[in-house]
């Protein structure tokens, strides 16, 4: 066999030998090359363009008011799928107690009101949803009602009766202990969230907790919420301000008379204690009246919302916890909220730019400075902001899922987020022909209340 470098068996013309310039001209292709699959690559993915071509990072909101709310796609589905069972007052001994207080006298009626009035609106709502299950064994999710912060607040139980009521509730639910609490629901609405239990971080560090409370490590060493697993929900909005037919109606702002607001008690918070000096120093520009939450100069609710609409800018700094109702307000008088709070969580952030309707400003320069730079932004902008947080607002309102947008519907979306096809505890275990059992090798379905809890 010849050689394979012999020209005899290479019938073919030798290479051309490679140059300069043909290097040169090599190196010009792959560069022009990877420019245009760069550019046409940018032109179909808005994604990977430059920061400065798109400043703003697109929401899953269309600040349209023609076309209606839509929840997005990615880590969620494309539309709701998911069964919640909601417990029954009577089925769990202890669940009344903490429903109606000791003497079973606290209407839910007076409960639905204040800033904890959302306990008693979303267990409204989940009776009534078309995604409540009456079977347990099909249930992705168990919702405990309970509206002990009301109660407490009304005298039908104090700290330790709500304590060991609770604890006494979750021993009879098996299948809180089947999931270790994983796959159950608690509402702690008010600013002490789920502290309000104070043996939370024993029984539920790893259940659902839907609370407008993201911070309060100033009075304590942790907080309750945990990003992984809890929600944020909307404060409790007076429904007179989210039913349509509003007590108060927006001013045009040429009608404001100031240029922001602060209506709240000090509380003895250095933040709220530097709007009310500010106010003072500068009268014609922020309003910081002293409220009256009772006797006969107490500020009515109408009146509150005829003070809270007189500004372009709504004042929402941090009181006892890092949330505060007026942030929600604040939309519905159409002044921008201007959060003071630097550990604030708020919720929906998949679908909400909270830059497009809101400004966040540190706590640290409360002053002069900030009322210089309220002043500095345009009407126009103002008027922007305000156009695009009234589309949003809808989110803050306790209605009936059938809405096409509302609170429960974002809460609903994401609690799907939250459920597994399966759940551990570290009191469960399973055999080869997929029985549950506990450590004494029980089968789930001779588990008897009450139980040791995992």
């Amino acid at each position: 066999m010849g050689s394979l470098t012999s020209s005899k068996s290479r019938p073919f013309h030798q290479p051309t030998p490679c140059t300069r310039t043909h290097q040169i001209g090599a190196l010009a292709l792959v560069a022009t090359t990877f420019f245009l699959t760069r550019l046409f690559d940018q032109s179909f993915n808005p994604e990977l363009q430059s920061p400065a071509s798109h400043p703003t990072k697109p929401t899953s909101i269309s600040f349209n008011p023609n076309r209606p709310f839509s929840w997005p796609e990615p880590g969620y589905g494309s539309h709701l799928n998911l069964k919640i069972y909601v417990y029954d007052e009577n089925e769990i001994h202890g669940l009344k107690l903490l429903m109606y207080g000791r003497d079973g006298n606290i209407s839910p009626d007076a409960c639905v009101k204040g800033q904890w009035g959302t306990q008693v609106k979303i267990h409204k709502l989940f009776m009534k949803s078309k995604f409540r299950t009456m079977n347990k064994e099909e249930a992705d999710l168990f919702f405990v009602p309970a509206y002990a912060k009301c109660v407490r607040m009304m005298g039908g139980l104090k700290d330790k009766e709500i304590n060991s009521t609770y604890v006494k509730v979750l021993s009879e639910m098996p299948y809180f202990r089947l999931s270790g609490g994983r796959n159950h629901i608690f509402v702690f609405p008010s600013g002490a969230g789920a502290h309000l239990f104070k043996s939370w971080a024993t029984f539920l560090n790893r259940s659902i907790i839907l609370t407008p409370e993201g911070d309060r490590t100033d009075k304590r060493d942790t907080s309750a919420f945990n990003t992984w697993k809890d929600i944020i929900i909307p404060g409790n909005i007076d429904d007179g301000m989210t039913n349509g037919a509003s007590i108060v109606q927006p001013l045009p702002l040429s009608k404001r008379k100031f240029l922001a607001n602060f209506l709240g008690r000090a509380q003895g918070k250095i933040g709220r204690l530097q709007l009310i000096e500010l106010a003072k120093k500068f009268p014609d520009k922020l309003e910081s009246p002293e409220l009256k939450l009772s006797g006969p100069n107490k500020l009515g609710r109408k009146e509150y919302f005829e003070h809270l609409r007189n500004a372009k800018f709504c004042l929402a700094p941090r009181g006892e916890s890092s949330w505060t109702l007026r942030f929600y307000e604040s939309f519905f008088v159409e002044c921008v909220p201007v959060v003071l709070s630097d550990q604030v969580e708020l919720p929906f952030q998949n679908v909400v730019d909270y830059t497009q309707i809101s400004i966040k400003w540190p706590s640290t320069q409360i002053g002069p400075q900030l009322l210089e730079y309220l002043e500095s932004i345009p009407d126009k902008e103002i008027e922007n902001m305000i156009s695009r947080g009234r589309q949003v607002r809808c989110l803050w309102a306790y209605v009936p899922e059938s809405q096409p947008c509302s609170a429960i519907n974002g809460i609903l979306w994401e609690l799907q987020r939250k459920v597994r096809q399966f759940h551990q505890s570290a009191e469960t275990f399973w055999l080869h022909n997929r029985t549950i059992v506990n450590r004494d090798f029980i089968p789930f379905s001779h588990w008897k209340p009450p139980m040791l809890l995992p």
